[in-house]
């Protein structure tokens, strides 16, 4: 059992309330991301979850119980940290293993753990090698093997991948989403990285200024952002968000719109423009339009065969079956 419950929980440093009164429930062997800019709390959320940080009011339950002011090791819970943390004058299977130790656990069962998670996580032929023998992501495998040993009621991810290159995140992302399926284990995971969030996430919290923007799936989020925030922080690259006369003809302060709902033409359209910089990414290119109509470079997703030279003249059509339309409070409207 892994849920997680909090309620009206808030959190100061000082004077400086980082957390205002939040309440959210994360379901058992759910994989929820917490994601938003740098300094929107989403690790100060983790590490009260983690009792790594006392929360100032409200209270934190794990499986119905109130666990608020339990010490971090007697939660239940593992947290895996960016960091990886591991010893560095110990093997693998020690390091694995460590906290079977400081538990005072049988040898056999130790054992038995460690071979187990070797397996899940393709370390066995490594466990006698130490860290600085490993490359970045088999030492974040031995980071999460220590976590796993545990079985724990749920796992606590804080920017694991932050440390790797591209190449290693992308394999990473996978191989933790591939553990998540096969331990069917609570998990939440914090990144900044919207991408890391919309691939991996059964559930992602939108968090700005320590306040949940928005719950949801990701397809959910991606199709309905609840405000201009969301819509311009869910997707990569961001929808456009523009303002001025064409969004008031929407009846809207705002109107938002996804690279991929614009088409481009060099023959007619509803927005004229000019090509900026082209992104060609093989199977995609994106334009990066100057319209007169709006203040910012409109960008617009096309096919990767299509070719239009710096300086050309072209014109936008907004699919308007996906047109997001905003308040002067930036709240979705309909």
């Amino acid at each position: 059992m892994g849920q997680i419950q909090l309620n009206q929980v808030t959190k100061s440093f000082g004077d400086v309330q980082v957390i205002p009164p939040l309440d959210l429930t994360i379901e058992d062997g759910e994989f929820t991301v917490f994601v938003g800019p740098s300094g929107c709390g989403k690790s100060t959320l983790l590490r009260l979850i983690a009792g790594l940080e006392d929360v100032s009011s409200g209270m934190i339950s794990i499986d119905g119980a109130d666990q608020t002011m339990t010490p971090p090791a007697k939660r239940g819970l593992a947290m895996v940290f960016q960091s990886y943390a591991l010893y560095p004058h110990m093997s693998v299977r020690k390091n694995i293993a460590f906290p079977l130790r400081m538990a005072k656990m049988d040898q056999a069962e130790i054992d038995r753990r460690v071979e187990g998670a070797a397996s899940v996580l393709n370390l066995a032929d490594y466990l006698d090698r130490r860290p600085g023998q490993l490359s970045g992501g088999q030492r974040q495998r031995v980071a999460i093997g220590r976590a796993i040993v545990r079985e724990p009621a749920a796992f606590l991810f804080d920017e694991p991948l932050s440390n790797l290159d591209a190449a290693l995140r992308v394999g990473m992302r996978l191989e933790i989403s591939e553990l998540h399926k096969r331990l069917t284990t609570t998990m939440i995971y914090v990144t900044h990285d919207q991408v890391e969030a919309m691939t991996m996430a059964d559930k992602i919290v939108v968090l700005h200024a320590g306040v949940i923007e928005q719950v949801g799936s990701p397809l959910e989020l991606y199709r309905n952002p609840r405000n201009t925030f969301v819509a311009g922080f869910i997707g990569s690259p961001k929808m456009n968000l523009l303002e001025g006369p064409e969004a008031q003809k929407f009846n809207a302060k705002t109107i938002g719109i996804r690279p991929e709902h614009i088409g481009i033409s060099a023959d007619a359209g509803d927005w004229e423009g000019v090509v900026g910089v082209s992104e060609h990414l093989g199977s995609d290119t994106f334009f990066h339009v100057k319209c007169d109509a709006f203040e910012h470079p409109l960008t617009v997703r096309a096919s990767g065969e299509l070719t239009m030279s710096y300086g050309a003249k072209v014109f936008l059509t907004p699919d308007q079956a996906h047109l997001h339309r905003f308040d002067d409070q930036g709240l979705r409207l309909g």
